[in-house]
């Protein structure tokens, strides 16, 4: 006969089986991009790693091409010439993955017009863009080279890890279908916008290359190309066009497109998505439950997970892709459950001592009724290291005696590390009780005829609608405190359960308070020493929340920065001061923008492209705008960051690295980082007056700066004498409160209004 208990406990394994599912659902509905997904696929691409069919050859526009004619914009002669050769060799049709949207020299654009219009076997590339309808191709070649040439589409979507899992068959431009450069490389069509998975199964070092240096040079082999399609693009890190190839690492944009066209020589990919997959796991999981033996329920579950986790293979060896991490979440799931359920009687139990752990705590029937206690042993730790390990359970049975003293009755929770905690009635006199016990513990305990030193803080959490496992954890936090400033025990504070909350949910608000107007830019004027004049300003974030206030720039952009969530405040940033820049110096004053740059952001390779649309888009000349780096930031020789730096320096902005002097600055860091500023940390300024260290600092620095061709700012210059010592020393701009505070728009234009009249 089953009590109401027993039916409860039989409908659990069903409730979760359907929690499963939902979960499932979801992860399988809007868990897109999924990291998990493309590192699974990606580990059993190596069951079935193949090489390329050797049909398409990459003419690779390589360091050493790069060395030998340039960075890309090549003169088109040079172009014209590679047609020429490739096409002697007897190439099948020569593909460019190099954009020709606008005209060179009239003499070169001619020259390779000609050779396209002689060889008859040249494909140009349309460039493609996100719109909100779709993918489109929406940047074609100039007309006078794609009047005698084909097109393809080499427009691609890549996510989070500049991955590209997926290629479209064909684009729409304008009233005509583009076919994708895979699918006509492949010699496949198929209907616009829609794609195929790429196979990264195919080795890319597989694929035969020729440098395009040494074809231009003529030394190759002309039977390399015979009856073959050519692709040139470029494969040189220091042209940007870098893409990550999953299981291989970073590659040229122009690897996709080929190994996309070998996927479809292979035959056409069938994407089944996920939904095949997570309703087989839910049949599984289902019949599991069915089961009565645990050991028939784990064999269910693991060979489903072992199919899913590498049976997929075969089925991706035969171009069948499937998405598994639906269907695994609730193959894991139920798993976890069945294996909680069968060690469950253990679970509750703490090993040493016998007693209930913490987990039954957390399921106590009437723990919300009642006051919660907690005791923390602040030495045990170290005491159990130094005991031999059949002793433990002696320490902790003199300590469980010591703390029912006066309450032989007291059901006590004992947890790992020295924790130990109890309900008691919320009217109790918590003050003398725990005053006494911990009286108790001024007595050492005797170990095996040794006598140990214990040292116990209570916490006390009176009560509230909060769960058990969030009261315990503010029990010990008032434990740790009242350990912290020397009390024998403290009440667990509420206020600082408030402040928590506040930071927990302070990045979120920060995203919303950007949308709805709240944060807002202030502006630090910068004064030229030499001059005398104000030549340009700092942008500064600024949040005035609705409740509490103005909130420390100190606190939230530390906070937004730490959690990787600073991508929109500095886009917020950047658009405001920019447009700001534009609109003072269009009235013909002179006025350059200082923005500050998180380090985590120049590994965004879409950064260079964002900064030249702001500038275009508000009309203001790169040189008027600054990006100041701060000096902690990890740079490399090598990387995204420096051809970062590089790039917006060679586009005309200002590089400047912040805070100087309190980071790891050595010669070579200065010779490495593309900076022409440098600014000087405000600490050093303002201890120059008093601290002689600190003026040798800042004098010897600006001379260094300025035997490197850097300009010196220095920051925190709050009084007139500082002024002026900057001055005889040289330095090139002053920013601090004697020169203003951080001001709003309107205070910042009546001062270089009020500026300007004074110079007139």
């Amino acid at each position: 006969m089953h009590t109401r208990e027993d039916k409860r406990q039989e409908r659990k394994p069903w409730r979760l089986l359907l929690w499963a599912a939902l979960a499932g659902l979801v992860f399988g509905l809007f868990a897109v991009p999924n990291p998990l997904e493309d590192g699974l696929r990606t580990a059993r691409n190596h069951l079935h790693y193949h090489r390329a069919s050797g049909d398409i050859v990459l003419v690779k526009i390589d360091n050493e091409s790069v060395q030998q004619v340039g960075r890309l914009p090549w003169p088109r002669r040079e172009f014209a010439q590679l047609v020429d050769r490739l096409t002697s060799a007897g190439a099948k049709r020569i593909f460019f993955d190099v954009q020709f949207y606008s005209a060179s020299t009239p003499e070169d654009d001619q020259r390779f017009a000609q050779s396209i219009r002689k060889s008859g076997r040249v494909v140009l590339p349309i460039g493609g863009s996100l719109v909100a309808a779709g993918q489109v191709a929406d940047q074609p070649p100039l007309p006078q080279l794609a009047q005698n040439a084909q097109v393809g589409a080499t427009g691609f979507q890549y996510n989070y890890w500049n991955s590209v899992w997926t290629l479209p068959y064909a684009l729409s431009a304008g009233n005509r279908i583009v076919p994708g450069f895979g699918a006509m490389l492949a010699g496949r069509s198929g209907s616009p916008n829609s794609s195929y998975v790429v196979d990264y199964s195919i080795m890319p070092q597989s694929v035969p290359t020729v440098s395009a240096a040494a074809i231009l040079r003529g030394q190759f082999d002309p039977r390399s190309f015979r009856g073959k399609e050519v692709v040139i693009g470029g494969t040189s890190n220091l042209l940007g066009d870098i893409y990550f190839v999953p299981g291989y690492g970073q590659a040229g944009g122009v690897y996709i497109h080929i190994l996309g066209a070998e996927t479809l020589k292979s035959g056409l990919p069938i994407d089944l998505g996920w939904i095949p997959d997570f309703i087989l796991s839910l049949l599984i999981a289902t019949l599991a439950l069915l089961r009565r033996r645990i050991i028939e329920q784990s064999a269910l579950l693991a060979v489903t997970a072992a199919f899913l986790l590498i049976g997929t293979a075969f089925l991706e060896a035969h171009l069948i892709f499937l998405d598994i991490t639906p269907g695994l979440l609730v193959v894991c799931c139920v798993g976890a459950s069945i294996t909680s359920r069968y060690f469950r009687r253990r679970g509750f139990v703490n090993e040493i001592s016998g007693l209930p752990n913490l987990v039954a705590l957390r399921s106590h029937p009437k723990g919300r009724e009642e006051a919660l206690v907690a005791a923390r042993v602040l030495n045990f730790t170290e005491i159990a290291s130094a005991l031999p390990a059949d002793k433990e359970r002696q320490l902790v049975e003199q300590i469980v005696g010591r703390l029912t003293v006066g309450a032989p009755n007291r059901v006590l929770f004992h947890g790992d590390g020295g924790i130990f905690a109890w309900f008691d009635d919320p009217t109790s006199p918590f003050g003398h009780h725990l005053e006494a016990l911990s009286a108790l513990f001024r007595n050492p305990v005797k170990v095996d005829r040794s006598s140990i030193d214990v040292s116990v803080a209570f916490g006390v959490e009176i009560g509230s609608n909060r769960s058990l496992a969030n009261r315990l954890a503010s029990a010990l936090v008032a434990a740790d405190e009242a350990a912290h400033q020397g009390l024998k025990w403290k009440y667990h504070d509420p206020e600082s359960l408030e402040n928590a909350s506040w930071k927990l949910s302070m990045l979120g608000q920060l995203d919303e308070a950007i949308d709805r107007g709240e944060v807002w830019i202030a502006f630090q004027p910068q004064l030229d020493l030499e001059t005398n004049r104000i030549t340009g300003a700092e942008a500064l974030a600024r949040w005035t929340h609705p409740e509490k206030g103005p909130i420390a720039a100190s606190e939230f952009v530390a906070a937004a920065e730490q959690s990787d969530r600073i991508g929109k405040l500095t886009a917020f940033v950047l658009e405001h001061a920019i447009s700001t820049a534009a609109a003072i110096n269009k009235r013909g004053t002179h006025f350059d923008v200082a923005v500050n740059l998180s380090g985590k952001l120049l590994s965004d390779k879409a950064l260079v492209k964002k900064v030249s649309i702001l500038l275009q888009r508000h009309g203001l000349q790169p040189k008027h705008l600054t990006l100041e780096l701060t000096e902690s930031a990890a740079l490399t020789e090598e990387g995204q960051a420096l051809d970062s730096l590089t790039q917006l320096r060679d586009m005309g902005v200002t590089i400047s690295i912040d805070d100087y002097g309190t980071g790891f600055s050595t010669l070579e860091y200065l010779r490495t980082i593309p900076a022409a500023e440098i600014k000087i940390d405000q600490s050093f300024v303002k201890g120059m007056v008093d601290n002689r260290s600190d003026r040798l600092m800042v004098q010897s620095t600006i001379a260094l700066a300025h035997s490197l061709g850097r300009r010196v700012v220095a920051e925190g210059v709050e009084t007139r004498e500082l002024l002026e010592l900057l001055t005889e020393m040289g330095c090139d701009v002053g920013q601090g409160f004697v020169i203003g505070r951080p001001m709003s728009l309107e205070s910042l234009k009546r001062r270089l209004s009020a500026t300007g009249r004074r110079a007139a």
